[in-house]
């Protein structure tokens, strides 16, 4: 009886305590910095190149789940800091990385204390001076927020998981989808994650199982439209499903940076220590027995043959990816290499032929000299290589002014040269959707042919292609996907599909 009762007061006040938190809500901060880098262009990644940069409630209502989902806004006590994203690109200069990383690192002091953290990253950012930005950022936030707050990442999966990003938060998760149409779904996916661990009470995971994949293959022939990419991100579901599974990812990785980390890689998170292993091991070996599968997701070859094959189609619109010199992969943007072989085809040169959209170059110049003439007014200007001349200088285009659009950034103007219409604008233009066309007056079905800075098409553009036809052209820039051509120095070797005749690998589960 006198054990009971020196027991029963630690008992209740432990129930007490234990009553006390339950419908409390634990207090969740959210931050991020995101953009893939190709390390093989000239470009440079500056601050003013993030704008507009996120804050406080900016951020939540960022993110279309929050809006759609009062419930899941309801769970907890959000904690917006900074949210930093930027269109691919060049290689981000130390002073920008240095100023968002210590911005994120103030404001989330200022924050504290929390239950959790929302990381919000691409994963293939590429500093200069730094092997390894994103482990240097999840490193230096933990030693502001210590080793206990419940980290939950969203990544893309063009990303790559180095063992310090890995070790560094506690759950993480990928987009599966290629084109990223679930990238919000992902976010929501690492948020539920997280809310899920802290109302539980289980907190972090008991397993973390990161798997190296030496294969390092471009987003242009991992789509999952098609297989074998459709097969093995759906190979994920079931691992998932299991009772002591919270997550399993795949990264493709980003080819087009040269660095140690860049690899495909597979990281499974759970509780179960069978389920995690059997999980993280089983997406490692598919993936690597599927690697001589991958293709390009659209049919592809040269610039020359393509345009043949398109301007000899009677099909419209008949897309033509110019992939070298994407900008949303990195390229960019205005290497001029296409454009000048295209003002050089007899077939664009007159009014009346096939009518050919090109979009986009940059030409601050000819934006300029544009408004000033006007609509129908005669333009001669230089636009495009201004950052990436390797391949082609600037072009010299001499045309009439068709449309002038102005923009709060950016503002573009449609030229037409010959049947041609190149669209210029101050800056660097990726064209994704329909929208983008119809502000400058081109209904895209009814033109002929229409070569667009982009790999694999948007899902809109997608759509639009169906009723006519798409190529990818293999041409130049600083994400060329000829991968075999570029003068990679530091990448782990052996890897695929630089050393296609490599041994298999033993695919060591590495516990984070």
């Amino acid at each position: 009886m006198k054990q009971i009762s020196r027991i029963l007061p630690i008992f209740l006040a432990a129930l007490l305590l234990t009553s006390s938190c339950v419908g409390k809500k634990p207090r969740v901060a959210i931050v991020g910095i995101g953009i893939e880098c190709s390390t093989f262009s000239p470009a440079r990644t500056t601050l003013d190149m993030f704008e507009p940069i996120l804050y406080g409630q900016d951020i939540i209502e960022s993110y279309p789940f929050f809006q759609d989902n009062e419930a899941l806004l309801n769970r907890a006590d959000w904690v917006p800091t900074i949210m930093a994203w930027a269109t691919p690109g060049g290689m981000v200069t130390r002073e920008c990385y240095d100023t968002l990383v210590n911005r994120s690192l103030r404001m989330l002091k200022e924050g504290m204390p929390y239950d959790g953290i929302f990381l919000d990253i691409h994963g293939a950012m590429s500093v200069e001076g730094l092997e390894d930005p994103e482990g240097d950022y999840i490193t230096r936030i933990r030693e502001v927020v210590g080793p206990d707050v419940l980290i939950s990442a969203s990544m893309d999966p063009h990303g790559c998981v180095s063992p310090t990003l890995a070790k560094g938060v506690d759950l993480i998760t990928s987009y599966r989808m290629a084109p990223h149409t679930d990238r919000y779904i992902s976010r929501e996916r690492a948020i539920v994650n997280l809310l899920d661990r802290l109302e539980s009470g289980k907190g972090k995971p008991a397993y973390k199982a990161w798997v190296k994949v030496p294969i390092l293959l471009p987003g242009e022939k991992t789509s999952t439209r098609v297989d074998p990419g459709k097969s093995l991100y759906a190979a994920i579901e079931p691992i998932e499903a299991q009772d002591g599974v919270i997550d399993a990812a795949i990264w493709m990785s980003y080819p087009w940076a040269d660095e140690p980390r860049n690899h495909g890689v597979v990281v499974v998170t759970g509780d179960d220590s069978a389920q995690v292993t059997d999980g993280a091991r089983q997406l490692a070996e598919h993936f690597w027995s599927v690697r001589n599968d991958f293709e390009f997701v659209a049919p592809t070859a040269s610039l020359e043959e393509v345009l043949e094959k398109a301007i000899k189609s009677d099909k419209k619109p008949y897309f033509i990816s110019d992939m070298g010199d994407n900008p949303t992969a990195g390229g960019a943007g205005d290497v001029t290499w296409t454009l000048q072989k295209l003002l050089a085809r007899p077939e664009f040169r007159k009014e009346g032929g096939k009518t050919l959209v090109y979009s986009a170059i940059p030409g601050p110049e000819m934006v300029a000299q544009a408004k000033q003439v006007g609509e129908g007014g005669h333009v001669r200007c230089e636009v495009g290589a201004a950052v990436d001349n390797r391949y082609a200088p600037p072009v010299m285009l001499d045309g009439t002014v068709v449309k002038i659009l102005d923009r709060d950034v950016n503002d573009q103007v449609l030229i037409k040269v010959g049947s041609m219409l190149v669209v210029v604008g101050e800056e660097r233009s990726p064209y994704h959707y329909k929208a983008d066309y119809e502000a400058l007056g081109i209904d895209p079905y009814q033109v002929d042919i229409i070569v667009n800075k982009l790999g694999y098409l948007t899902e809109e553009l997608y759509e639009i292609s169906k009723s006519g036809d798409w190529m990818m052209a293999q041409t130049r820039g600083g994400v060329d996907q000829d991968l075999l051509q570029l003068p990679y120095q530091h990448l782990q070797r052996p890897i695929f599909p630089l050393d296609p005749d490599m041994p298999d690998p033993d695919f060591e589960v590495v516990y984070m």
